[in-house]
């Protein structure tokens, strides 16, 4: 196998930081495996969140366009991606949202 063509598959080591207010104090952050488990981690932050704002109700939904501005409205929100040369990328609220929406429209199928 080429070199190149296996690291293009491997999983990327992802670090996600997130303030969720304009506050310094609410700076968090998670690291994952991969893109897809960080944005898999972003989706379910978003659940919980849903799930404390209405704890009456069983099953919640939510489109794209909610899970959009849950991102957009978030103090900041960064993703530094292991680019296997011994260095992190990083990546805006823009690629976290196109990478959401790939990662999500591959759940669905």
């Amino acid at each position: 196998f080429p070199r190149a063509s296996m690291s293009m598959a491997a999983p990327k080591h992802t670090i996600v930081l997130l303030q969720e207010t304009a506050s310094k104090s609410t700076r968090t952050f998670s690291d994952f495996e991969s893109v897809s488990d960080a944005m898999n981690g972003i989706c379910q932050l978003y659940e919980q969140r849903l799930k404390q704002m209405n704890p009456g109700v069983r099953n919640i939904t939510y489109d794209i366009t909610e899970l959009y501005r849950f991102i957009d409205e978030l103090g900041d929100l960064c993703c530094l991606v292991y680019n296997g040369t011994g260095a992190y990328e990083p990546h805006n609220k823009q690629w976290v949202k196109d990478r959401v929406f790939a990662h999500l429209k591959r759940m669905a199928q």
